[in-house]
């Protein structure tokens, strides 16, 4: 192996070394092009992380406000009617007893019937609304039930419903009025 095949792989020494002008030169540029980003000399590199920070943090909350208010709107819009229906539902429950008092003349009485067929379109009003009716029957549940009154009952265990005094509603998912119930408290025993 010959000394010319040699130099030309590998760099030599003299290859590396660069005048001190050059090393002059090129650090100048490095500080030229280098912003100074130091708390104390105002420098721009921190002033603009700051900036986009800011930028970023406005534009998340606009982005938050924007789906809030979405949300709100949503709401407004299907609750919108709940004041009304709360305020409809004394008179249904009126409508109720005059229905009940018509049966006691007979199912073929035509007032009775005639009740029959307006319960029948109030109903029908109040699920095109989204109102339903709160299912009155086996446990008592205090998020859809207001019990009334306690009573001893042979046959229904301790917590479960033995009659409905009111109906109660909700409206979607909202409660509109929760349902007045008699809660059994069980067997009667000795010590009561």
């Amino acid at each position: 192996m010959t000394q010319n095949d040699q130099t030309s792989d590998q760099p030599t020494d003299q290859d590396l070394e660069t005048p001190d002008e050059e090393v002059d030169a090129v650090a100048e540029e490095a500080a030229a092009d280098r912003v100074d980003d130091t708390p104390e000399s105002g420098g721009g590199t921190s002033e603009v992380d700051k900036w986009r920070e800011l930028a970023l943090r406005s534009q998340a909350d606009l982005e938050n406000y924007r789906k809030r208010m979405a949300r709100e709107k949503s709401e407004a819009i299907q609750y919108a009617n709940a004041s009304l229906l709360s305020s409809l539902l004394p008179v249904l429950d009126n409508f109720e007893m005059g229905l009940q008092a018509a049966k006691q003349e007979g199912e073929g009485n035509i007032i009775y019937q005639g009740f029959v067929m307006v319960r029948k379109q109030i109903e029908d009003f109040l699920n095109e609304n989204g109102v339903r009716i709160v299912d009155a029957a086996g446990a008592f549940d205090p998020n859809q039930h207001e019990a009334v009154k306690e009573e001893y009952h042979d046959t229904v265990a301790a917590g479960d419903i033995l009659a409905e005094l009111r109906r109660g509603y909700r409206l979607n998912d909202r409660l509109l009025r929760a349902a007045n119930v008699i809660v059994s408290k069980g067997p009667e025993t000795e010590e009561a």
